[in-house]
């Protein structure tokens, strides 16, 4: 059964409205990001800071956290949520604070600000113990998840919201290596990649159920370029690509071969990818399908991540 949208009467604690407005269960795929860069550090030798972990983590959350909230206030300025009649509640049509009353437009605006402000204060924090490049990855994170859905750049809109996400989920891994490291290194970098293509993956599956919202908007992204029969072989593209990846790593050396058992996350990939292939048409009917793509990033993430760490 698919849960009910919030209400302004369901909630009528101030609080609870703005921490559900960032949609709290979608920022596990940010903490397990983190775990990774954890877990690169560690496998390189690098003594864990546990304090400056703890904060990252809370930074990087607060940032996921600020781009689900600005992207809900730029979809209600071009009016793709309000004309999502396909959505698949909670996974894709937005929040539906604004649209419900729950929030005001300019309450949505605000908040999202007020996390950016506050990432940006966690962030100088960060650098000062860490080191200046730590500046460049938050700047660009910061980039990326503004200009995905807010004027002039919609990249999103643009077709380049896939790569946007990969991007930025990458660069969670690299910063969160880089606080405890105080360098760049390549470990993070190959540990990032299949996780960030996974996730990438959880944008591409939700963007059939808001293909129609979203052309009507004016939002070209590939799914609402390419007709769906063709835009479903986008996610198995994105798939075989996280899994090679892996592979490819561990038989290169790049990352440890306990490594190899993220592939686990490779089952529900398949099944979802199977659920597509049947509903990408139906995008009511991919319910099933985002929760497992959903699963196969957490799952890979985690798994991933025990295997640096040990």
């Amino acid at each position: 059964m698919q849960p009910a949208e919030p209400t302004l009467a369901a909630l009528p604690n101030t609080v609870q409205r703005y921490f559900l407005a960032t949609r709290p269960m979608f920022l596990s795929v940010t903490l397990f990001g983190t775990l990774i860069g954890l877990g690169a550090a560690q496998a390189s030798g690098v003594q864990i800071v546990w304090l400056t972990a703890f904060v990252t983590v809370v930074f990087a959350l607060l940032a996921h956290a600020g781009v689900n909230v600005l992207n809900d206030y730029y979809d209600a300025l071009n009016g793709t949520d309000a004309m999502n009649t396909e959505r698949v509640f909670p996974y894709t049509g937005g929040s539906r604070f604004i649209q419900n009353g729950v929030l005001t437009l300019a309450q949505t605006g605000r908040f999202g600000v007020a996390l950016f402000a506050t990432v940006m204060l966690a962030g100088i924090w960060l650098t000062a113990v860490s080191g200046y490049g730590l500046l460049v990855i938050g700047l660009a994170g910061l980039v990326i998840g503004w200009g995905y859905s807010a004027t002039p750049l919609k990249l999103n809109s643009r077709g380049a919201g896939e790569l946007c996400v990969m991007i930025g989920f990458a660069l969670i891994v690299i910063g969160t290596d880089y606080v405890q490291r105080h360098a760049f290194a390549l470990t993070p970098v190959f540990a990032s990649v299949s996780y960030a293509l996974l996730v990438t993956n959880i944008l591409y599956m939700n963007q059939f159920p808001d293909r129609q919202a979203d052309a009507a908007a004016g939002k070209r992204h590939w799914v609402v370029r390419l007709a769906p029969e063709q835009a479903r072989w986008g996610y198995v593209m994105l798939a075989v690509a996280a899994y090679a990846w892996l592979i490819g790593a561990v038989f290169t050396g790049a990352l440890p071969s306990l490594a190899l058992i993220a592939l686990v996350a490779a089952i529900p990939s398949t099944q979802a990818a199977v659920d597509l292939f049947r509903y990408a048409a139906q995008p009511r009917a991919l319910t099933v399908a985002i929760r497992r793509t959903i699963a196969a990033a957490l799952l890979h993430s985690l798994l991933l991540s025990v295997a640096l760490f040990f």
